[in-house]
């Protein structure tokens, strides 16, 4: 039987001050403050996630469900590279702003032990058709495996040891965006920057030849 009407609005309301509360403090935060920003009890909160765990994993699962949902929804409002730069961009703000979530999911918390699995198979498969859709557009080069990129996007959210720069994060993905068109076939629609492009002489006469201008994120399931 689906929950009452109030009481989906109380879940849906815990679960979306839990990550605002995440991004803003780190997942230690006080569940007192989730409870104040959602309008609702402790003790609902409570009867609802009995363990902050249990919070975690539904926050994160939320989350992933959101990510994965917007890659059709981008694809069909865009042409496939830029669907793809902001469905890339998307998953970097996803995990740039989840404070502690990396050390929570390796803890062995058996709340989290099927949170790895779930990312895979909904984010993978998203990744997997953006990338698919922009490659046959001519954007992005073919050899790109969409776990791979998912975690190297992870890796860069990283920020250096005692800074809290989620800026840096989207400067570097947006870098490692341009390399994926790093020989690609030719682009096409919203792209507008060829992969390698021929530039004037220089003074020799020569052509010259110029490029273009985890943390919360589980381990691949064995």
């Amino acid at each position: 039987m689906p929950p009452r009407v109030d009481a989906q609005r109380n879940l849906d309301a815990i679960l979306a001050a839990a990550k605002e509360e995440f991004a803003a403090r780190g997942v230690d935060v006080n569940v007192r403050a989730i409870a104040a920003r959602a309008g609702v009890g402790t003790a609902t909160l409570y009867r609802n996630f009995p363990l902050r765990s249990d919070l975690i994993a539904a926050v994160f699962r939320r989350e992933i469900d959101a990510c994965a949902a917007a890659a059709p929804q981008l694809a069909a409002a865009h042409e496939p590279d830029e669907a793809l730069d902001r469905w890339l961009r998307r998953y970097t703000e996803f995990v740039a702003t989840k404070h502690g979530l990396a050390a929570a999911l390796h803890s062995g918390d058996p709340a989290f032990s099927a949170l790895p699995a779930y990312f895979h198979e909904h984010l993978g498969p998203a990744l997997r058709t953006l990338l698919r859709d922009a490659e046959a557009a001519g954007a992005v080069r073919g050899d790109v495996d969409p776990l791979d990129l998912l975690g190297a996007v992870a890796n860069l959210c990283i920020p250096p040891p005692g800074s809290d720069d989620h800026s840096r994060a989207g400067r570097m993905v947006a870098l490692l965006i341009d390399g994926l068109r790093y020989g690609a076939k030719g682009q096409v629609g919203s792209c507008r920057t060829p992969a390698v492009r021929t530039a004037g002489p220089d003074r020799t006469g020569r052509r010259l030849r110029r490029g273009p201008d985890s943390p919360g994120v589980p381990d691949r399931p064995s």
